[in-house]
């Protein structure tokens, strides 16, 4: 697989949790880092999952609180035995949403401490929580570009469509005088089953939300529902590396060949 030599920021987010932010934010970066990408994961949800993910080979002293307030960018950059390194959740009593929140820079001091780390990096990956503040909308901002996953359930469409959207149109104004871009939102149909619920849902969304001025592009690839993302989760391991679940591999090959994320395309498609 060949990369364009560029950097980029991709946030995953949705306002509703449990919808599969942290699996597809490790797994993602796992598959980018096996082709030789340097991949950095920013754990900003404060119930911290990615933290966790996998094992660390080498942890740093401070985490994502360290690096907003501090603005240490050499002692917060963990390593992991996935090839990814990791900035990890360092805020067990959740204060870092309100100093957010009351800073001046609060919600724009993300975007510029991980510009300066790009030179470092091809990918740095954000993961998010799933309900609407203040840190959520510094990962946001920080974007270059924006990835939610939609699993095919009524009330999880839903909620995408009145909360994540909502989010977004909700920052806008900020854009409106300063330099700050709402970076383009990718919807990816995730868990997707084989019952006819799941392909109703799927075709709701399409209608409702693939059309022009949407402010969405809903993506053809999609995350099949399979155990193997539990299985991986389970031993810490990047989900393309169980060869007996390749459809899991496939999927995010799938979805990394759609997404404007610099591939050539040689070798991209399944």
């Amino acid at each position: 697989m060949q990369i364009l030599q560029h950097s980029m920021i991709l946030t995953i987010c949705s306002t509703k949790g449990g919808v599969g932010k942290t699996t597809l934010t490790a797994n993602l970066g796992g598959l980018l880092a096996s082709f030789g990408k340097r991949v950095l994961l920013v754990d900003a949800d404060v119930q911290p999952a990615l933290s966790s993910y996998y094992a660390l080979t080498k942890q740093a002293e401070g985490g994502i609180a360290r690096l907003l307030i501090g603005g240490d960018l050499a002692n917060t950059i963990s390593t992991t035995d996935a090839g990814c390194d990791l900035i990890y959740s360092d805020d067990p009593e959740g204060k870092l949403q309100d100093w957010v929140l009351h800073t001046p820079d609060g919600r724009t001091r993300l975007k510029y401490l991980l510009n300066q780390l790009k030179p470092n990096y091809d990918f740095i990956l954000i993961d998010t929580q799933g309900a609407v503040g203040p840190l959520q909308d510094a990962a946001v901002l920080a974007a270059d570009l924006l990835l939610s996953p939609i699993p095919t359930e009524t009330m999880s469409a839903r909620e995408f469509a009145r909360g994540t959207l909502g989010m977004l149109e909700r920052l806008q104004p900020m854009t409106h005088y300063t330099t700050l871009q709402i970076a383009p939102l990718y919807g990816l149909l995730y868990r997707v089953d084989r019952t006819r619920d799941a392909a109703n849902v799927t075709r709701e969304v399409r209608d409702a939300l693939g059309g022009e001025g949407s402010g969405i592009t809903i993506m053809d690839a999609m995350i099949p529902a399979a155990v193997a993302w539990r299985e991986a989760a389970t031993q810490r391991l990047p989900v393309h590396t169980l060869s007996k679940h390749p459809m899991a591999k496939l999927s995010l090959m799938a979805l990394m060949a759609e997404l404007p994320l610099g591939f050539t395309g040689e070798g991209v498609q399944p």
